[in-house]
């Protein structure tokens, strides 16, 4: 298959700007194997089974944006990747120039001197332990395609309700929809709840470039605890259905199955799986989503889980029912088609 597969033309006042009144208050389109449906989010209660085990990615988003000034005098927009320890993280920064090891930028009154290149980041050393940096000075990290700067309101909007573990860059938008109240009715029904962490890097925006067969996924950190690994297990042997929040609990939970003979184990990793038609899943059997970038590797996700054809349909039932996309748009249900 080819990019063009997973393309769509996307009217763009369908990208939402802003998050909707209430996190509920999204609209779900349901992809099943009976076909499209069109719903509120709150519908998720009735989706769910009792005896089905919902996945939360507990990921936090840090306020990873930054504007420093150069020794130079000139201007730098710094947007921090990953923090390696207490002092240092990886960073893309974007100036006119490339920076030489030893330059520095300036935060306020907080200096980082640059160190060596890895790829398209920067390794910068802050006076400043890097998560006081970024909670001091810096900004919400909202993704490229919301053409505002941000505001108050991001700081809790652009975060889930279960937020626990810092580290990401990009909201795990999936989850944005839940209120605790929802949580509360699902548990009510008899709908285990678990969670997983998967931090987010700034790489789930990068393009594809080139052949699929070429393309190397960005590796993003994951962690799943004892509890939630045996939480699925014993979900899987009595029948209940895994389903995942977010493609970021997908990856998570096919990427420990892919190296453990299809069991989920407790451990933590990076992973650069891939996932596009053709992949065979052995964990996750429906998945709550948003709206997902043309010719986007998550294209790719959702299209191998639900089947390419139904997902491109149910793309276009979406753009014909105006409904809301990206990042604080609206939401979708889906199940694993049968192989």
């Amino acid at each position: 298959m080819q990019i063009s597969d997973f393309e769509y033309d996307l009217p763009p006042e369908l990208i939402a700007q802003n998050p909707a009144a209430e996190r509920t208050s999204s609209r779900l389109l349901q992809l099943t194997p009976e076909g499209v449906r069109h719903g509120v989010f709150t519908d998720v209660a009735d989706l769910l089974h009792p005896g089905d085990l919902l996945v939360l990615n507990d990921t936090r988003v840090i306020k990873a944006r930054l504007f420093a000034v150069k020794d130079s005098g000139g201007h730098a927009e710094i947007l921090v990747e990953r923090v390696l320890d207490t002092h240092e993280a990886l960073c893309q920064v974007r100036v006119s120039k490339p920076l030489k090891p030893g330059r520095t930028l300036q935060v306020k009154d907080v200096e980082l001197i640059c160190g060596t290149r890895q790829g398209q980041f920067y390794r910068l050393t802050s006076a400043l332990p890097f998560l006081e940096l970024m909670e001091t000075y810096g900004r919400v990290p909202l993704p490229p395609y919301i053409e505002r700067t941000d505001v108050a309101k991001d700081g809790e909007r652009y975060q889930t309700v279960y937020a626990q573990v810092p580290g990401a860059v990009a909201a795990p938008t999936a989850g944005l929809h839940f209120s605790n109240a929802l949580l509360s009715t699902v548990r009510d029904k008899g709908v285990d709840v678990a969670r997983v962490t998967l931090h987010v890097g700034a790489g789930t925006f990068a393009p594809i470039r080139g052949e699929l067969d070429c393309h190397r996924m960005h590796s993003e950190r994951y962690g799943v605890g004892e509890v939630a690994a045996e939480r699925i297990r014993t979900t899987q042997a009595q029948g209940g259905r895994v389903v995942a929040v977010g493609t970021t609990v997908v990856r998570t939970l096919e990427s420990v199955a892919s190296v453990n003979a299809g069991s989920v184990r407790a451990e933590e990793g990076e992973t650069d799986l891939f996932i596009r038609p053709g992949f065979d899943f052995q964990v996750v059997d429906a998945l709550i989503t948003n709206f997902h970038l043309p010719g986007s590797t998550l294209m790719m996700l959702v299209s191998a889980f639900a089947g390419h054809q139904a997902v491109m349909s149910a793309y276009q039932a979406a753009i014909e029912e105006e409904y809301r996309f990206f990042s604080y748009g609206d939401a979708m249900w889906m199940e694993r088609q049968s192989v």
